[in-house]
């Protein structure tokens, strides 16, 4: 009876430690990033919580609460939550993407990732940057409007995959084709 309880106990504590590795691991992912919100949208003077289909959130220069009709200033959103299925080379590369109502990308933050090379290839802040003002309608292809890096083109064509698609997804869902520059 000793050896069935104390083989419980290591059980439910090695549970425990693959439910509180599993909170880290996917808890990065700050369920309203004002801050960072602010940054990729200066004018805004509120954000809506993330809503679904597809998850994200919406900018807006006025107060929704006091203008209900207010319109849309752009959208922001997790990358890996509109593309969970985009693998890099050593597994999920988690941005936050801001996008105008003109399917101009208003700037992106690398928020979480596990990638070897990645410390000299998408956390450097200029690998940010030349998404900045960026249309969804460009290429977003590794050495030809995407700087490459060696040693880690599987981690760069992934964040720009992964960008790229999940902006179009975003645009797709709230956008008028005629008005993506």
């Amino acid at each position: 009876m000793k050896r069935i309880l104390g083989a419980a106990l290591v059980a439910l504590s090695a549970g425990a430690v693959v439910v509180d590795a599993q909170t880290k691991m996917f808890g990065f992912m700050d369920p309203m990033p004002t801050a960072r919100l602010k940054m990729l949208f200066p004018k805004a003077v509120a954000f809506t919580p993330r809503d679904k289909d597809p998850l994200h959130f919406t900018a807006y220069a006025e107060d929704v609460a006091k203008r209900p009709d207010a319109k849309p200033i752009g959208f922001a959103f997790w990358t890996q939550e509109i593309m969970p299925e985009e693998l890099a080379y050593h597994g999920s590369i988690h941005m936050l993407v801001g996008m105008d109502n003109h399917g101009i990308l208003t700037g992106v933050f690398v928020d979480h990732h596990t990638e070897p090379y990645g410390w000299f290839s998408i956390e450097p802040p200029e690998f940010a940057a030349q998404f900045d003002n960026k249309s969804i309608r460009d290429q977003f292809v590794v050495g030809e409007d995407i700087d490459a890096t060696s040693r880690a083109t599987i981690t760069l064509r992934s964040a720009a995959r992964s960008i790229r698609e999940s902006s179009r997804i975003i645009a797709k869902a709230f956008l008028s084709p005629g008005g993506v520059r």
